[in-house]
This record gives structure tokens, C-alpha cells and sequence, in this order.
């Protein structure tokens, strides 16, 4: 006989962001809500750019507005626009 296996158990989506499990661009992140940075991709000049800027590995980053993918974001006590393909190389 051919076996099902049973569907998976849905994990608490937040506390699976909290531990790491789960990563995705910034791009997608609600308005409002804090995430955690946990991965600067892209080429060394795009990750020094991203750095310079604020973007560092375990910071914590904020979208404040969203437009056609562009983000209005608060960093480091900052206000800083980018581009949606800068905010696709920023793992929360």
C-alpha cells in the first residue's frame, strides 16, 4: 500500500523567527515590525555599503514606510531609504 505521511505541524511563526529558523528579505517585512538582521548578502562591495549604513549582522532593523518595494527603514537610530533589489540582499 502507498503511505501518506501526515502534514507537518505548524511551527509558532514568531518564536521560529526568534531562533533562526526562518529568514527572508526585508522587502517582505510587515511595516511596524521589528525583525532581527541576520544575514547581509550580495557582493563585498554591496555588503560594506549595507554596513556603512548601519546594516550589521544581529541588529535590529524597523520598516517604517514601503513604496512600490523601496523602504523607508529605521536603523541604528537612524531613518535610511533604500531600493527594494538593496533590501532583497537583507536577511531578517
Amino acid at each position: 500500500m502507498w503511505g501518506y505521511a501526515a502534514a507537518p505541524i505548524r511551527k509558532d511563526i514568531s518564536r521560529s523567527r526568534l531562533k533562526g529558523d526562518d529568514m527572508m528579505p526585508l522587502s517582505m517585512a510587515k511595516t511596524g515590525e521589528a525583525n532581527i538582521i541576520k544575514k547581509i548578502g550580495g557582493k563585498e562591495e554591496t555588503r560594506q555599503f549595507l554596513e556603512n549604513l548601519g546594516f550589521v549582522s544581529g541588529g535590529m532593523v524597523t520598516v517604517i514606510s514601503e513604496v512600490s518595494g523601496n523602504l523607508i527603514v529605521n536603523v541604528r537610530d537612524s531613518r535610511v531609504a533604500i531600493g527594494k533589489e538593496m533590501a532583497n540582499h537583507i536577511m531578517v
